[in-house]
């Protein structure tokens, strides 16, 4: 039997370096990667210093060139210079000389606008020279604003190299489009350069250790599987809470809203992954096919549904870990009387077999109390209380699937109390991923995972058209009917609380109330 155990890398000075590395042999074909945006703050904060972690654990193969194509007009030795101060800034290991020297000669820039036939001539000789032969496959990435893409992808369809090459990819950010018709425009527009299973939508989401793992504690776990239905599970929670604010994105929020930002990309995948049937399979379609199913049998919502089980909510001013902050209308690139929301919740329902009359509460915000993605599924209660009231267990019996801060999956369960007397006791059983794997592994951010699966032309982890415009569908009515009626009294929960009184309101109605921390 081949033994997987991951190996520990030893760095020139001797000293052993745990590695981000995975089980699998990763078999990586040579490839260009064009960053379009390549010095902005996406590229900067994440995606340049995810490669340079890639390379330096030598999960990258010998030969592959990445380019930086931006506005600014530099040189690559310039652009060189930039990436390792963004390196030094953002990475979360020192940068050392020998990693640096080796992941440098591999960087190149081309300076251009994106909507300028030149630039893409250029962009298009670079690649030329760099290809090699065999040519090496091409990943193009959009790291820019969704406005730019219309103009990119003409460009592209018309670009020499682009037009020619056999191998090429296509990484889009989220969002995808803003509501089902533009996304479906988009997609037309996409179209016309690269096949559809030449693009990988990217939801970094999706790349989260947990998120993937739902599937096989789902799947591999014949004591669970049984019991993932209508007749035992009373309910299921997911949220999704931030402490942050908008940041320096008050132009793009005003624009987007929370159900943009966060609903119909981050939770929808989510709750697909928790509601989905087995797939036929471990293929990336098949997985894809049954994600998308959910999608299509969500209830839909008319206007009197979406009035009566979701809740909108724009923060006020408040405290966070002990920090005045400011309310959204005081953010910068905002309205002083916006009615943007900035926080969701709702109430949807999945009307298959597996799902019929089961409730899926779905919650999110920012400036909430407490950072913290989780999953928790809430049981029923047994049908007789055969002791007593003395001590009532935390709701029911309840797993909870941590995301983040913390990637651990609890349950909690109730046990005889020790002493005299018959006394229920609350306790819970943890694994967590970071105390409990072997101490050999280091587990690779979600970017990290998500680029070698495009590298490796593994859509699993990526979101499919059909499901991008299913999604869509899902939220349109709700986006529609919030901007269409603007709730009157924003800002309604101060920065620092777990937001609307209302939202609370939706559970308590029917008895059952969210989990707090």
């Amino acid at each position: 039997m081949e033994n997987n155990t991951p190996d520990i890398n030893t760095d020139v000075s001797g000293e052993s370096q745990v590695c981000r590395i995975f089980p699998e042999k990763i078999n990586i074909d040579p490839f260009i990667m064009v960053i379009f945006g390549g010095s902005g703050d996406l590229s900067r904060r994440k995606l340049l210093p995810t490669l340079f972690h890639l390379c330096h654990d030598q999960n990258l193969p010998d030969d592959f060139a990445i380019i930086g194509f931006a506005s600014s007009a530099r040189s690559d030795a310039e652009y060189r210079a930039l990436v390792k101060k963004a390196l030094e800034e953002f990475s979360a290991d020192p940068v050392q000389s020998e990693c640096w020297e080796r992941f440098s000669r591999k960087l190149f820039y081309v300076s251009g606008g994106f909507e300028d036939d030149s630039s893409y001539r250029r962009l298009s000789a670079r690649l030329q020279e760099l290809a090699g032969k065999p040519p090496k496959q091409v990943i193009y990435y959009m790291a820019v604003p969704p406005h730019f893409l219309p103009s990119i992808m003409e460009r592209l369809r018309y670009c020499d190299f682009c037009r020619t090459a056999a191998d090429k990819r296509l990484v889009i950010e989220k969002p995808f489009g803003r509501d089902r018709a533009s996304a479906a425009e988009l997609n037309r527009l996409i179209s016309h350069a690269f096949e559809e299973d030449q693009i990988y939508r990217i939801d970094h989401y999706l790349g989260k250790e947990t998120v993937q793992n739902i599937l096989f504690f789902r799947f591999a776990n014949s004591i669970f599987e049984p019991l993932w239905n209508r007749r035992y599970i009373d309910h299921v929670q997911i949220t999704v809470a931030e402490t942050l604010g908008i940041e320096n994105r008050g132009r793009f929020y005003e624009e987007a809203g929370v159900v943009r930002d966060i609903v119909q990309n981050h939770m929808m995948q989510l709750l697909a992954l928790v509601a989905m049937e087995p797939p036929t399979g471990f293929e990336s379609d098949y997985i894809r096919d049954e994600k998308v199913k959910v999608y299509r049998t969500i209830r839909s919502m008319d206007e009197e549904y979406i009035r009566k089980f979701t809740v909108a909510g724009q923060y006020g001013a408040g405290r966070i870990n002990g920090h005045a902050v400011p309310a959204y209308r005081e953010e910068k690139d905002t309205s002083p009387q916006s009615t943007t929301p900035t926080f969701f919740a709702g109430k949807f329902y999945i009307d298959n077999w597996r799902w019929a009359g089961i409730p899926f509460y779905l919650r999110t915000g920012k400036r909430l109390k407490k950072r913290i993605t989780e999953i928790s599924i809430h049981f029923r209660q047994p049908p007789l209380r055969l002791f007593g009231t003395t001590c009532e267990l935390r709701d029911r019996n309840i797993l909870v699937l941590g995301v983040q801060p913390a990637e651990e999956i609890t349950l909690h369960i109730g046990v005889k109390h020790p002493g005299v007397g018959n006394q229920l006791f609350p306790v819970d059983m943890v694994f967590n991923y970071e105390r409990d794997i072997h101490d050999h592994v280091h587990f690779p951010l979600a970017y990290e995972r998500l680029l070698l699966d495009c590298m490796k032309g593994d859509h699993t982890l990526f979101a499919r058209q059909d499901g991008i415009e299913a999604m869509w569908s899902v939220v349109d009515p709700v986006i529609e009917q919030w901007e269409n009626t603007p709730v009157e009294d924003f800002p309604n929960y101060s920065a620092g609380t777990w937001g609307p009184a209302a939202a609370d309101d939706l559970m308590h109605n029917e008895g059952r109330r969210w989990r707090t921390w």
